[in-house]
């Protein structure tokens, strides 16, 4: 019972948490992953307090390990997407609650793993191929599927007429 305690009070697990809710809400029941990186991240801190780096030098280097490979985010690049090229269709805040929904369609994680995810990748000219990728698929899911949008529900009201 200990054990459970310690992890909910750790700085670096709460801090990763959050990260991961806001980022990657889809790794975020993946405890051993956060319990794995939180320690990593408490031992790289104490490694850089007992080197003599201050606490705000051992923080930043701290925060290095906890984000090592959390910079690129599925979750974000789809919310960017639906955001960007369906705003009319998918205004706020339907974006945020459909990008969950997305991340576990086939086609979607299918077009994501063409690409090599790296923290780096939105800084690459690979990022705007996946960022087309991505929009064509939606439109082929939305269509293929019959998905209703706001312009399609606006398009067959009276109102409209």
């Amino acid at each position: 019972m200990k054990k459970n305690n310690k992890q909910e009070l750790s700085y670096f697990r709460l801090k990763l948490r959050s990260y991961m809710s806001e980022h990657h809400p889809e790794r975020l029941h993946d405890t051993e992953f956060i319990t794995t990186r939180a320690d990593m991240v408490l031992t790289a801190y104490c490694d850089a307090v007992a080197q003599g780096f201050s606490h705000l030098e051992a923080e930043s280097i701290a925060s290095e390990v906890l984000y090592q490979g959390l910079h690129f985010s599925k979750y974000d690049t789809l919310v960017s997407v639906l955001e960007n090229e369906f705003e009319r269709e998918l205004p706020a805040p339907l974006p945020d609650m459909l990008a969950p929904i997305l991340l576990s369609n086939k086609a979607v994680q299918a077009t994501f793993d063409k690409f090599g995810l790296t923290d780096i990748l939105a800084s690459d000219e690979q990022y705007d191929r996946l960022y087309t990728e991505l929009t064509g698929t939606i439109v082929l899911l939305t269509k293929s599927n019959n998905l209703p949008t706001v312009r399609l529900t606006e398009e067959a009201s009276p109102k409209a007429l």
